[in-house]
């Protein structure tokens, strides 16, 4: 349905910037410690957005408003749904540790953050003009800058936040000036009128891909992808554990949306110029994620590094989308993308979920020594750890082997030998990264757990989430069909309306 003046397109994103306000008043009369006024009705909110997006997404309808600037099409609504959802698990995750370092006592800024910072990914999920995505990807990045240096006292959150800062304004000043290169070449905003515009053939194609350099850079920053990690590590090593867990969840999904809106959709006639970009940012960072994890003794260090690989198998799925510009092959490979950065959130989610509840008032449990042991203190947490390490080194039965599959399997439908050339080393790279994978496996189950070691509180909610999310890696591995076939018809009708 086209209405280009209608509201109904940006219901979520309304009730999401409304609540986030009511949140931050009601705030200003809780004084208590805990900020449980907060907590509660920001829960309600992510329910109440998360379900009002998967409504939409099961009537698969696609409605333009604001002139078309926002699109709430089926791709956009599951994503929405999903980052609402990985932000209530991130919330409930990190109640206890925010509350015992004191980012909660001076107010609600930890609240109202995170939920500015989710209305930015909604806002690029459904962003279909140039101008809007780049608000969208702004609000997101203040937002994360923000929480990174939520904790004030601590002088390693707020260097990390001061690199994120400028690595992160130099990203989106590439970006930027990119799709003002864009602009300057088709002479409109709208996603779909720059297809249009490209697809003539009238336009000038060296300033376009000029642009298109800066384009694929400020997209790569945000993926995390070689060789615009540079923030990655110290970022995720140097924030408070549950910040890191914001910035690797919900954020991956919107640049999953600002790379489709962008390269899939306005930019698609241009894909034989982005795609050997693509294929050089998936070589470097295969390898240079996967050898620089080795070396880390750091757990979120490593998985830093592991993160960088991992955006490379989800930029596989981007590059296989079009050969020689045919698109029969995009849905299979965008949909398998898709399921991809999905799986890859639910996984992130579990291993940082496990630092947060190892951690305690004055003890940052980050380093790989400290699981040592865990089978000993803890088996079912040492369970959930095991699903998760399985599942990043796509081993089967776990849903990250499906997800490598199926991006791999659009790579070679293509046909090309260089892109098989491609799949092979990316299976190979695979194996080095398992070695990281299993260190930590091996850590948790054969060496002893320290002297010092603390017994394992979490709060009920926490325990029964984190289980639940464990369990569902292994579920979505054995039965990996609905997820896949939902990613691929959301991107069906992405491409089609």
């Amino acid at each position: 349905m086209i209405d280009r003046f209608s509201w109904v397109a940006a219901y979520p994103q309304i009730v999401l910037l409304v609540m986030t306000c009511v949140i931050a008043l009601a705030d200003l009369f809780d004084h208590s410690k805990r900020r449980a006024t907060a907590y509660v009705l920001t829960i309600l909110t992510l329910l109440l957005t998360a379900g009002l997006s998967a409504i939409y997404a099961v009537e698969d309808r696609t409605i333009y408003g604001f002139g078309g600037a926002v699109v709430s099409d089926t791709l956009a609504n599951w994503l929405t749904c999903f980052a609402c959802i990985a932000t209530l698990v991130v919330l409930i995750y990190g109640r206890s540790y925010v509350q015992a370092r004191g980012m909660v006592r001076g107010g609600g800024e930890w609240y109202s953050l995170n939920l500015l910072a989710l209305l930015g990914t909604l806002v690029l999920c459904t962003g279909n003009n140039l101008l809007v995505l780049y608000l969208g990807l702004e609000l997101l990045t203040l937002s994360s800058y923000a929480l990174v240096a939520l904790r004030r006292d601590d002088a390693t959150a707020v260097e990390a936040a001061m690199k994120y800062f400028v690595l992160g304004s130099l990203a989106s000043g590439f970006l930027l000036y990119g799709l003002s290169m864009v602009y300057g070449a088709t002479g409109t905003l709208d996603v779909g009128s720059v297809y249009e515009a490209i697809a003539t053939g009238q336009i000038q194609h060296k300033v376009l891909v000029f642009g298109l350099v800066f384009v694929v850079a400020g997209v790569a920053f945000k993926f995390g992808a070689a060789p615009f990690h540079m923030w990655l590590p110290d970022v995720y090593q140097g924030a408070p554990t549950a910040v890191t867990l914001v910035i690797g969840a919900a954020p991956k999904l919107a640049a999953f949306a600002l790379a489709m809106r962008l390269l899939a959709q306005g930019l698609l006639p241009l894909a034989v110029d982005w795609q050997p970009m693509l294929a050089v940012l998936v070589v470097v960072s295969l390898l240079v994620g996967n050898l620089a994890a080795i070396a880390q003794t750091n757990l979120k260090r490593m998985l830093a590094y592991s993160t960088i690989a991992q955006m490379g198998f989800v930029l596989i799925g981007l590059l296989a989308g079009t050969v020689q510009s045919n698109t029969l092959n995009a849905a299979n490979a965008y949909g398998s993308a898709m399921f991809y950065i999905v799986s890859y959130v639910l996984t992130t989610l579990v291993s940082f979920g496990v630092i947060v509840l190892l951690s305690r008032e004055g003890f940052e449990s980050e380093e790989i020594s400290d699981l040592a042991g865990l089978n000993q203190r803890s088996p079912w947490y040492a369970a959930v750890m095991l699903i998760c390490m399985m599942s990043l080194a796509g081993i089967p039965l776990f849903v990250g082997f499906p997800a490598k599959f199926s991006v791999l399997q659009a790579l070679l439908s293509t046909g090309e030998s260089v892109y098989v050339g491609l799949a092979v080393f990316a299976v190979l790279m695979s194996v080095v990264g398992a070695f990281y994978y299993i260190r930590v496996i091996k850590v948790m189950y054969f060496d002893a757990p320290p002297a010092s070691a603390a017994p394992i509180a979490a709060p009920a909610d926490m325990r029964v989430v984190l289980s639940i999310n464990g369990l569902l890696i292994l579920v979505l591995g054995i039965f990996p069909g609905g997820l896949l076939k939902l990613c691929t018809h959301a991107v069906i009708r992405m491409l089609t309306t």
